[in-house]
């Protein structure tokens, strides 16, 4: 739900941008560079470029047959803000303690 609300934050050209990379790897999966990334075991990255020269991130795991979106968020340095990729973290965690 959180990556959910965090898209219906966005105007409706970075959405759609967002959604068409989320639909593409969801449905081509397994994918690599540059639309995807990964981070460390079981957490990757959905790489989007939006208007205005942005840099959407979505960071997912997968489970089995299932991608699950951990978090998303407007990148703004070079590097993902720790905050951010712990928060994926625990998201992850979470689900996979849930899933056991």
């Amino acid at each position: 739900m959180p990556v959910q609300q965090w898209l219906k934050s966005l105007d409706d050209a970075d959405r759609k941008a967002i959604g068409e990379d989320i639909r593409l790897v969801q449905f081509g999966w397994p994918l690599g560079m540059p639309l995807v990334r990964k981070m460390e075991t079981h957490l990757w990255e959905i790489r989007s470029r939006l208007k205005r020269r942005r840099i959407a991130r979505v960071l997912f795991t997968v489970e089995g047959n299932k991608m699950v979106l951990l978090h998303g968020f407007i990148k703004k340095s070079q590097k993902i803000p720790r905050t951010d990729l712990n928060l994926a973290r625990e998201r992850r965690n979470l689900w996979q303690s849930r899933r056991i």
